[in-house]
């Protein structure tokens, strides 16, 4: 039997962090106490020093690129960089090669997973204009959701026709996660850009061409959808302040039939970083204002938004660094997301129980995630340690991600993930993964 207690821990957990032991017996977590004595010699006793002990963090959208895209990140490499930043769970996205789209491409990546990966997994299902018949066969059991890109699409998957999204919302009970911009004016705006630039758009124009109103028309939209037909939205990075307006806090997440997710780049840079980032931070949809950003920011302190996420997303330096209208957006996120929400923390913007809330419980209520996500006995033992005083600083030689950059690069962080369990396995240790692949497939109780 695995057999690991935590000792001397700062349990952060459902609004309160508490001092106390934790024992871990196989997958699941068996004992939560004050005080906790060695149940047998064999024991592995790990001492967390008065750090804390979060559970881990679930990136409720990432883009892993396999298949077919798997020059820039694969699960087995992507999913290793996510336990090195105490993500012990994913929900990918359907846009690989081929897009997920049907049953069968959609069981092919659950089957990839399931030998490589270092994290716990699910795969949305992808939503297009002419697969309604497929969408209705997903498994609301062990399938995340379904994904509708309602612009910002790669391959087939741009869902334009309005008829088939009111289809697509009346018929299905699922989850549907959505990426909100107006591919009409997205379109508008760069064809201006370019009559004036060429291909060579300086970046600095990229949340005027992805624009507020691109952004604000899209997600009412989906919004106004989603109350005519009673669906269960998810509206994916919201950026902008003006669609902040389309969501509540008036009850408690569990009731919420639209809830609203926000990423790590839209909370930490702002369009005064394109200067010094350029394409290194260009993002679908993009980031935008300083006053958008604390808009973001108060929004997820008060409970409009109820998720962080990282909507992870590599490519090669090489990609990045073509010119604006072949300069792919996207970056990697998630080795280096729980710490820099910790440095936001330092930074005396939000608790660490916050962050615990919008990175692991409720994304775990979010989805109805089967015995993830909090520090409960019983639950299974998906858990970080982080030490918020051992500083450290993002260079290549620690950077996971198969791309091998990150928008983080130079970045002194104050925080430390010193130790990520999953299912019960201390996979990562201090800078350093072991080669111990247990994620499993997440289930959901609906």
């Amino acid at each position: 039997m695995n057999r690991i207690l935590i000792k001397n821990a700062r349990i952060v957990n459902e609004g309160t962090i508490v001092e106390g032991d934790v024992l871990i017996e196989d997958k699941i977590i068996k004992e939560i106490g004050e005080s906790i004595s060695p149940k047998s010699s064999d024991s592995k006793i790990i001492d967390a020093e008065g750090n804390y002990l979060i559970p881990g963090a679930i990136d409720d959208q990432v883009h892993f690129r396999e298949p077919g895209l798997t020059h820039k990140g694969t699960i087995e490499t992507e999913s290793r960089a996510a336990v090195a930043g105490g993500i012990t769970s994913f929900i990918e996205q359907p846009n690989t090669v081929p897009n997920a789209v049907t049953q069968e491409l959609l069981e092919e990546k659950y089957q990839r997973a399931a030998e490589v990966s270092y994290a716990n997994y699910s795969f949305m299902m992808g939503g297009t204009n002419d697969n309604l018949d497929e969408l209705l066969k997903t498994n609301p059991k062990n399938v995340a959701g379904i994904k509708l890109f309602l612009g910002s699409s790669t391959g087939n998957m741009l869902v334009d026709d309005e008829k088939v999204l009111e289809k697509i919302f009346s018929n299905t009970d699922m989850l549907i996660a959505a990426h909100c911009e107006d591919e009409a004016t997205v379109r508008e705006n760069l064809e201006k850009y370019k009559a004036e630039y060429g291909d060579n758009i300086p970046v600095k124009y990229h949340p005027l061409i992805r624009s507020t109103e691109a952004c604000y028309l899209s997600s009412s939209r989906a919004v106004a959808l989603a109350k005519k037909t009673g669906a269960r939205l998810h509206v994916f990075h919201v950026s902008t302040a003006k669609e902040l307006e389309l969501f509540t806090n008036k009850i408690p997440l569990e009731e919420k039939k639209i809830t609203a997710e926000v990423c790590i780049h839209h909370l930490w840079f702002t369009d005064a970083d394109y200067e010094k980032k350029g394409s290194l931070i260009k993002w679908n949809p993009a980031v935008k204002t300083e006053a958008d950003r604390d808009a973001l920011w108060k929004a997820l302190l008060d409970d409009r938004i109820d998720v962080i996420a990282t909507d992870h997303a590599p490519h090669t330096l090489e990609e990045k660094n073509n010119p604006y209208t072949s300069s792919p957006s996207g970056g990697p996120l998630v080795q280096h997301a729980v710490v820099a929400m910790f440095e936001a923390y330092h930074q005396g913007k939000i608790s660490i129980e916050k962050i615990v809330e919008k990175m692991a419980h409720n994304p775990a209520k979010l989805f109805k995630i089967e015995k993830r996500g909090f520090i409960r006995e019983g639950y299974y033992a998906d858990l970080a340690i982080v030490n918020p005083g051992l500083p450290w600083n993002v260079k290549k030689e620690n950077i996971l991600y198969k791309c091998g950059w990150s928008p983080f690069e130079g970045t002194n962080f104050k925080s430390r993930i010193t130790h990520t369990f999953v299912n019960g396995q201390l996979v990562y240790n201090n800078f350093k993964v072991k080669d111990l692949r247990c994620g499993e497939r997440l289930l959901f109780d609906r």
